[in-house]
């Protein structure tokens, strides 16, 4: 019985139309999984399927989702989070590690809520770092977050009175609820990559997940380190939000949805 199998064009290009048309007659597809994203098991004899190609440096890894949490897709990722993904979608716990930047090991803290612009309510992630980021291989002192995000497009904000424009290229993925990462345009001007990877998957509330497929898209703001801190209530949030926009301390960019 052939299986309710999604293949993109771009999973396709990668595998092959031979490995492709194996799949989709069934011959290399299990009947049963555990979904990639939510972890549950699927079944692509019962329910539509996408297959997601995990693609590192060396390797690559085929996984299968159930269609209403994932597309079918490429994802490139590091050697080590592919190695992530293997122990992930094999049932074990530890999941993707998080992606660190900096020699310094700063890590990127990720706040979700809704911010109100112009009389209507927006998905927002908030970015910060935990320490100051620096150029890679720079040895010098000092925080580089924001030009760093200024030159891959982000744009400076001094007041939360507008949406900023859209990034293209870059895109929020969201499955089952949660959130999974923030991808962005590989150098190479291939398939997106992670520039921010949940360890686990983050919890989103269900009015911000409301709004985020409303708009299909989520604002993203990032501050230099100690800007926002990590705030107990959305009004604090925004306090904090318009604090640093006023201080020249935020930069914020418009990132097309990925996923529900």
């Amino acid at each position: 019985m052939p299986r309710m199998l999604d293949v993109s064009d771009e999973v396709r290009a990668e595998i092959g139309d031979e490995e492709a048309d194996r799949l989709l007659a069934g011959d290399n597809t299990p009947g049963s999984y555990d979904c990639t994203s939510c972890r549950t098991p699927g079944d692509s004899e019962r329910e539509r399927t996408s297959t997601v190609l995990f693609i590192g440096d060396e390797t690559a890894v085929l996984a299968f989702a159930h269609a209403a949490c994932l597309p079918s897709q490429v994802v490139q990722v590091t050697e080590e989070q592919l190695q992530g993904a293997v122990r992930s979608i094999s049932g074990d716990t530890v999941g993707l590690e998080a992606q660190k930047v900096t020699p310094e090991q700063a890590v990127l803290g990720v706040t979700s809520g809704l911010v109100l612009i112009a009389g209507e309510l927006h998905p927002a992630l908030v970015v910060e770092p935990t320490g100051p980021i620096v150029r890679p291989g720079s040895t010098a002192v000092g925080d580089e977050f924001l030009p760093l995000l200024i030159e891959q497009g982000f744009m400076p904000v001094t007041e939360l009175s507008a949406a900023p424009p859209v990034l293209h290229g870059w895109s929020v993925l969201l499955a089952m609820g949660q959130l999974h990462a923030v991808l962005q345009p590989s150098a190479n001007g291939g398939q997106p990559v992670a520039w921010w990877q949940a360890h686990q998957p983050l919890q989103v509330t269900e009015g911000w997940r409301s709004a985020a497929n409303k708009h299909q898209q989520v604002l993203m703001f990032a501050a230099s380190v100690g800007s926002i801190g990590r705030q107990p209530r959305e009004d604090l949030l925004r306090e904090a939000l318009d604090k640093a926009a006023a201080q020249g301390r935020l930069v914020a960019g418009t990132l097309p949805l990925a996923g529900t």
